[in-house]
């Protein structure tokens, strides 16, 4: 069995990672992530010199990380709804760097970062691309840690045999104050989805994004640099029901998407958590699907949103 270490392995993503692998029988160690902080207006290649400057941190961590098969970065800050800090893109735009320095100081054969499908904003299908297209100051931390870990790629030779990022979708769960809110959505009168109803929904769940990452990292080969948590079956119906036990109103997409013209055309003029606001709407009433290229295909996790559209449709 695998030697994993898991930087942020106290956290919610963290813990839930350290968990599964204890439970297949991997060796597992918890690694506390340095605290950084970066400049929210900065390119890829300051986050990179800025990263390069905590040297005493980058030989810590390669410390710990000797020895070790795979290195997983599931540290971060995963606070959608909140506006630009300093403390934000650090967590989640240097130290993905950083950790990858001291990946590569230690030759650490497989490094998985741990990203976020926010980075594709409202596209309409998610995949592995690097089409970045972020909506909010959490979204736009997250792209740009993949795009310094994309350039930290190009530039070095010498690296990690395997780096994989792994964006995960909506992952819900009753600690987290997102799920809280989606809860009391679901249980109001408001409950709704565009109809049918049968759109597939990105909303998934912790320990399906564990069982992925574990997956990825046991044959890394088989996955591509970037790939999307696989889709967990479940349609924006499936969602409201699941989180409120009753069935959600249906209405009629064109009033959705009218509302939801108005409310990005509002939030220009309001705060950026009026925007995100506006996207979990989007996201609840119409969904987001998954490519059929998701890395997932290849493990034999799941099925495809796209796939599964068609078969729905047969």
């Amino acid at each position: 069995m695998a030697d994993w270490i898991v930087v942020g392995g106290s956290g919610f993503v963290g813990g839930a990672l350290v968990d599964v692998l204890a439970s297949a029988g991997h060796g597992v160690l918890k690694q506390v992530a340095p605290r950084v902080v970066a400049d929210p207006k900065w390119s890829a290649q300051e986050v990179i010199a800025e990263a390069s400057k905590h040297v005493e941190e980058i030989v810590a961590l390669a410390a710990s990380f000797a020895d070790k098969d795979v290195v997983v970065n599931a540290a971060g800050l995963a606070t959608p709804g909140s506006g630009q800090s300093l403390e934000l893109f650090g967590a989640n735009a240097v130290l993905p760097a950083l950790i990858w320095l001291a990946a590569q100081q230690a030759g650490v054969p497989t490094y998985i970062h741990i990203s976020s499908a926010a980075v594709q904003g409202r596209r309409p299908v998610l995949d592995g691309s690097w089409d970045h297209q972020p909506f909010s100051p959490y979204s736009q931390s997250k792209a740009l840690g993949e795009r310094a870990l994309q350039l930290l790629m190009d530039q070095t030779l010498t690296r990690p045999s395997t780096v994989r990022i792994v964006r995960a979708t909506s992952i819900q769960d009753p600690s987290r104050s997102t799920t809280r809110s989606l809860i009391r959505y679901a249980r109001s009168p408001l409950a709704s989805v565009a109809a049918p109803g049968s759109a597939p929904s990105p909303v998934s769940s912790l320990g399906g994004l564990a069982e992925y990452v574990l997956a990825v990292g046991d044959a890394p080969e088989r996955v591509p640099t970037v790939s999307v948590q696989p889709w967990e079956g479940l349609t924006v119906r499936d969602v409201v029901l699941q989180h409120g036990h009753k069935e959600p109103l249906q209405l009629p997409p064109a009033l959705c998407r009218l509302m939801l013209k108005v409310g990005y055309w509002l939030a220009k003029f309001g705060s950026p958590k009026m925007d995100s606001v506006v996207r979990r709407a989007e996201v609840l009433w119409f969904g987001q699907r998954i490519s059929q290229t998701s890395a997932g295909q290849s493990l034999g996790m799941g099925e495809s949103t796209l796939a599964a559209e068609e078969r729905a449709q047969e």
